[in-house]
């Protein structure tokens, strides 16, 4: 049988836990205080810590939203490092690792949940550190070619040249590849035209050359080029290189507007033709027929048909 203890038993059982409950907080209040003190230390230095790290940030990345998550995550680094200090001090070890276990439960948790937010997150991060572009620079990537508007912690928003404000997410330009048009500061613009097969290349080469180099806009002269790239159905295809600063006035369309009329023009003054597209027959190829021969051959029969057809008239007559 299970005995009940007394009314005096009962109080002397608790009086002792109160009294052992007591004589542990008293032995660990001077931990207490320390822990405290080590708290209140941490916080102090974390807030100073934090805002060093946000003006340092903000001098080297271009984003301050960036930069400052940065800086808040660095502060809550220090603050739980203060913490989980402070606990040890009070002897609280197993809570500190249940704290630690905890935290790497929930981040997983996390980063499963929110899996593709994460990923951007980490990506704006990443770009804000290593910087391939910044706000107004034009770039392309998937099918993307802008100039950039801003950018943030998840996404980057473009604005295209066709006056559309695109938000592409921050993994999308950390994993494709990625052309920076500003960053050089200059940009080759290439013309192609053609040229009859009866005009000399390298006099079409120097025209041309002397007529793009008059250009202010036009930079490198020492570049400016025409390379023969091939022959076509009609033409001699040349290909016109020359290079203008970019992004820059006259922009990248008048510029090339104005290199395609130039061509033209050298071209012209030069009597070098730029030949329409012209289709040969030829006839006397092997296993061919030549074409005087089939049109000898055609009025033969028109007047063996037309001799004929008289014959007939005249037999009927008779």
């Amino acid at each position: 049988m299970i005995s009940i203890p007394s009314v005096g038993e009962a109080e002397k059982l608790i009086e002792e836990k109160l009294g052992g409950w007591f004589d542990v907080v008293i032995s660990h209040i001077p931990n207490f205080i320390v822990a405290v003190v080590i708290a209140i230390l941490f916080s102090i230095i974390a807030r100073f810590a934090g805002q060093l790290m946000k003006n340092l940030l903000r001098r080297s990345l271009d984003s301050k939203q960036i930069a400052d998550l940065m800086a808040s995550i660095f502060k809550v680094i220090v603050l739980c490092v203060g913490l989980f200090i402070a606990l040890d001090f009070m002897g609280l070890k197993g809570t500190v690792t249940s704290l630690l276990a905890g935290a790497g439960i929930v981040g997983l948790a996390i980063g499963f949940a929110f899996q593709d937010m994460t990923e951007n997150l980490i990506a704006g991060i990443a770009m804000g550190i290593r910087k391939p572009f910044k706000a107004g620079d034009v770039i392309e990537t998937d099918d993307v070619f802008g100039s950039v508007h801003s950018i943030n912690l998840r996404n980057t928003l473009i604005e295209s040249f066709y006056g559309q404000l695109i938000l592409v997410p921050n993994k999308v330009l950390f994993r494709n590849v990625l052309k920076n048009y500003t960053t050089l500061g200059v940009r080759r613009i290439e013309v192609p035209v053609g040229i009859s097969y009866g005009d000399d290349i390298e006099k079409a080469k120097e025209v041309i050359v002397d007529k793009i180099n008059e250009f202010d806009f036009v930079i490198r002269k020492d570049e400016t080029a025409v390379y023969a790239e091939g022959f076509g159905d009609s033409s001699i295809n040349l290909l016109v290189w020359f290079w203008i600063k970019y992004p820059g006035e006259p922009d990248f369309m008048t510029v090339r507007h104005k290199g395609v009329v130039a061509v033209k023009q050298a071209l012209d003054d030069a009597d070098i033709s730029i030949p329409f597209p012209i289709r040969t027959l030829d006839f006397g190829i092997k296993g061919g027929e030549k074409l005087d021969a089939m049109i000898s051959d055609k009025i033969s029969q028109q007047s063996a048909n037309k001799k004929g057809d008289n014959n007939t008239g005249a037999s009927q007559g008779e």
